[in-house]
């Protein structure tokens, strides 16, 4: 190495001061991830409330994974939709 690399500085990466730019989601993503996580819980509590034995029911079988497979895909909406 030179002298002239040994002098050389690093320049350090210049930060935003704006401070909306500075988080990666937004008002709206936030809400949609309530949503999603809510509609993922009350999925688990509809296979909970299955009235037949180890839950082979309506509720258990059909009705909470299609609720809870909507929760989850709510939150990759929320992760993928761009920040307004």
């Amino acid at each position: 190495m030179s002298k002239q690399d040994k002098s050389k500085k690093v320049s350090e990466p210049v930060q935003s001061t704006d401070a909306s730019s500075a988080l990666p989601f937004g008002k709206s993503n936030f809400k949609f991830m309530l949503i999603g996580l809510a509609a993922i819980v009350l999925g688990f509590l509809i296979m909970t409330m299955d009235g037949q034995e180890f839950g082979f029911g309506f509720l258990g079988i059909t009705l909470g994974p299609i609720v809870v497979f909507a929760g989850f895909m709510i939150e990759l909406y929320a992760i993928l939709k761009k920040k307004a």
